[in-house]
């Protein structure tokens, strides 16, 4: 058997080892969680998500990501959403986050639209896996059972949010320690990565690649010199490195496999993009390898593996609480005069921490 066959192999092998644990690690989530009290949940989301993006396909990338930096930090319970108050300090202004997130609006408004229809039934935490896989479904990528019954949390954690959201320029060594720390391992970074096939970044978080990479004072030698071109045009030096661009070149707004044929021609967006596939050596290389020629098994892996995130650190049972409205903690949204949703400029879906 050749390389590329075994790695194949032994990726199905691994698919089916998650698949077959997945039910036996739910903790106490199940897709059928809202079967007798909201059976119509995920309906009334893709209506709302529907209607959205037809005039912003870019919430799609978006509320994915806004799904990952709530899991990566006190585990999927809805703490990102939370904004300042008397007592709680906002992820929302961590570094990663800050002018970054964007989607808390739409949250609210699903929030809202469930709420009319099963008052104090569905959690915060479970509207954002939610929207996550039926962000993937509209932008025609995988769709998964997704396992239901979180609840949200009473705190927020900001100093978490700065440590764990991985930045855009880590090494791939510091991003498989990061996952690592979540429970999820290389195939699963590499699988998570690619829902940067869908959404958009700023300038701002790759600016180094293009004039400084590293502090040599010269361009990331791993960026396509096209591409690097067309950036520096869009993204000038020293300049507010607020405009975006794809990230993905060539299907921008369709969950496909294409971020990984991205990579291997050097048109990763951003550095931990193409850390996957320039990293001499690495075994992610394989991974992305066969994620081009088989987008079947790209989609498969990237459920398996989203199930897997979203099964971080869940409060379930009497643990936390349903809260009535996703930015305050029950009883105490009359507390803060900070009702209102931050502006939300976007850097739009980024697995790692562009995202």
């Amino acid at each position: 058997m050749d390389s590329l066959n075994l790695t194949t192999a032994t990726a199905l092998c691994y698919l089916v080892i998650v698949l077959r644990a997945l039910p036996f690690s739910y903790a106490q989530l199940d897709p059928s969680f809202y079967n007798g009290t909201c059976s119509n949940v995920h309906s009334i989301i893709t209506q709302v998500l529907t209607n959205v993006s037809a005039s912003d396909p870019r919430i799609l990338g978006s509320l994915i990501r806004l799904h990952f930096h709530d899991c990566f930090v006190q585990g999927c319970d809805a703490s990102i959403l939370l904004n300042d108050t008397a007592t709680i300090v906002s992820e929302q202004g961590a570094a990663p986050n800050n002018n970054s997130i964007r989607g808390l609006d739409v949250v609210n408004q699903i929030k809202t639209t469930v709420e009319n229809a099963c008052p104090g039934i569905v959690s915060c935490a479970d509207i954002l896996a939610l929207a996550a896989e039926i962000s993937s479904v509209l932008s025609n990528g995988p769709d998964w059972e997704v396992p239901l019954g979180r609840r949200d949390s009473l705190t927020a954690n900001q100093t978490l949010a700065n440590q764990n959201l991985p930045a855009p320029t880590l090494t791939l060594e510091q991003l498989k320690s990061a996952f690592a720390n979540q429970g999820l391992n290389t195939t699963d970074l590499v699988a998570l990565s690619g829902a940067h096939t869908i959404g958009r970044a700023k300038c701002s978080l790759f600016i180094g690649r293009l004039y400084n990479f590293n502090s040599t004072g010269n361009p990331d030698p791993t960026l396509n010199t096209t591409l690097l071109q067309t950036l520096q045009a869009l993204c000038p030096n020293n300049g507010p490195g607020t405009n975006l661009t794809n990230l993905d070149l060539t299907t921008p707004d369709t969950f496909d496999n294409n971020y990984y044929s991205n990579l291997q021609s050097q048109n990763g967006l951003l550095q931990t993009d193409q850390e996957l596939f320039s990293t001499s050596g690495a075994d992610t290389i394989a991974i992305v390898n066969n994620f081009i020629s088989n987008q079947t098994l790209f989609f498969e892996i990237f459920k398996a593996s989203m199930i897997k995130m979203g099964n971080i650190g869940v409060l379930t049972g009497s643990q936390g609480e349903i809260r009535t409205q996703c930015n305050f903690v029950n009883g105490n949204s009359s507390s803060s005069g900070l009702a209102a949703i931050a502006t939300e400029e976007s850097s739009e879906i980024n697995l790692v921490s562009s995202i």
